[in-house]
């Protein structure tokens, strides 16, 4: 339980729940916050701060689809035996125990007709999908009827028949006005104990949308998706005021999210019309943003041999070089392992100079290759070995994380590379962070 002056807070995580929960803790760990991951999941996380955050903090991330603030905890058992046991006595006493007055108490009155509302549900255990759908329900008469008590008239909003989980997606929940008004309510189901509370913060899938379609520059067949360059940006702990450098910047769409970070930008690419693509790209999003403190340079230059234009004081690096051919079928293992192969000097060469121009305690996050093959098991690079022989450490996002005691066991912990791929992608993206040692 949170005390009177911490705030516990539910992340609902994207569709990679583990780059998500490492970006999250890689975000608050880089701005000094004081906090505890007391749950996780697949789907949510709840995290205890001594400090508020401020719901502003979801434009910061990339992994992050909504915020919940928790208003109250219940046992997971009771709300088990309420909905996967239809227990009676169990639904009648988890009407007491949620604060449903306190919930109902923030959301306006409305100044015509009925205001809208909704409940979420979201769980760690699969096998309640059923029981989060009696829950949803429940919850939302139980809130209707409160909501009366206090002389507020409210339309609880429903779902579509045919959707397959009991949850607002954060459009709805944005074009319905539901975070100003406090009217979106999350039960997150862990695996000890629930939380329930209101949505402070949606994530806003067109800024994202707009980043990557409207940019006057294009370079789609090579193109990293802005959330998760934005991932790769708070995975390198990048704060205002750092230098941040990706070396392979293509159109420049990791060094747009590092500007928005406040980061002094500074981007390479051996292509001239990368070069001149990035720096348009770097203009729009510093009018489109109105960014007036925008520090960005793009230098044409070989990664390679970076310290011939970057001269050192960098304190985070990332990047996304080259993965290989497009690959119009799914390979065999031997031509996967050729493309691998003749990449890694590529990639050697790069980290050697990474070291030379990151500063001391210095972050690097970069995409390698993660290629489907037919026999099944993927092939990729792996460039911790090499990486530690240059001054490197893998950073085990999880190991570093303060997780209460009874994640001791976290079967993530030793984890130090992160894996990005959709179902029809034949190469995918392994995500590696080191951190400069000597």
């Amino acid at each position: 339980m949170s005390t009177p002056t911490e705030k516990a807070y539910c992340f609902i995580s994207g569709k990679n729940w583990k780059l998500s929960l490492a970006e999250i803790t890689s975000y608050l760990d880089a701005r000094d916050s004081k906090f505890e991951v007391v749950d996780f999941s697949r789907s949510f996380f709840v995290i205890r701060s001594r400090v508020p955050l401020d719901p502003a903090v979801i434009d910061d991330l990339g992994g992050t689809l909504k915020i919940a603030e928790a208003a109250g905890f219940v046992p997971t058992e009771e709300v088990v035996k309420a909905f996967f046991e239809k227990d009676k006595e169990a639904k009648k006493q988890l009407k007491f125990e949620f604060p449903l007055d306190v919930l109902a108490e923030k959301m306006p009155r409305a100044e015509s007709g009925k205001a809208v509302f909704g409940v979420s549900v979201y769980w760690e255990d699969p096998t309640l999908r059923q029981a989060a759908r009696l829950a949803q329900r429940y919850l939302g008469s139980a809130l209707k009827d409160e909501l009366k008590k206090q002389g507020k008239k409210a339309r609880f909003m429903g779902f579509p028949r045919d959707r397959k989980n009991p949850q607002l997606t954060p459009v709805e929940v944005l074009k319905q006005g539901l975070v100003d008004s406090h009217s979106e309510i999350l039960l997150c189901i862990g695996t000890d104990r629930t939380a329930i509370g209101a949505t402070v913060a949606a994530h806003n899938p067109f800024e994202f949308q707009k980043r990557d379609i409207e940019k006057p520059a294009q370079r789609k067949i090579f193109a990293i998706p802005p959330r998760l360059a934005k991932i790769m940006v708070n995975l390198t702990s990048c704060t205002p005021g750092k230098a941040f450098l990706d070396p392979f910047c293509g159109v420049g769409t990791i060094l747009q999210e590092a500007l928005l970070a406040k980061a002094k930008v500074i981007g390479l690419d051996i292509n001239r019309w990368c070069v001149e693509a990035a720096k348009r790209n770097l203009d729009w999003i510093r009018q489109e943003y109105s960014l007036r403190d925008a520090d960005y340079t793009v230098l044409q230059g070989d990664a390679r041999d970076m310290m011939r234009k970057i001269h050192g004081g960098i304190d985070c690096i990332a990047t996304e070089p080259d993965l290989g051919p497009a690959l119009r079928e799914v390979p065999t293992a031997p031509y996967a392992q050729k493309i691998v192969d003749d990449l890694k000097p590529l990639f050697e060469d790069f980290l050697s100079e990474s070291h030379q121009v990151l500063r001391e305690r210095g972050y690097l996050a970069v995409v390698t290759p993660y290629i489907r093959v037919r026999s099944g098991k993927p092939v990729t690079m792996g460039l911790r070995r090499v990486a530690e022989t240059i001054g490197f450490r893998a950073v085990n996002s999880f190991c570093e994380t303060a997780f209460v005691e009874s994640a001791t066991d976290f079967p993530l912990r030793d984890m130090t590379a992160f894996v990005d791929v959709d179902e029809h992608h034949k190469i995918g993206r392994e995500i590696s962070i080191f951190e400069k040692m000597s």
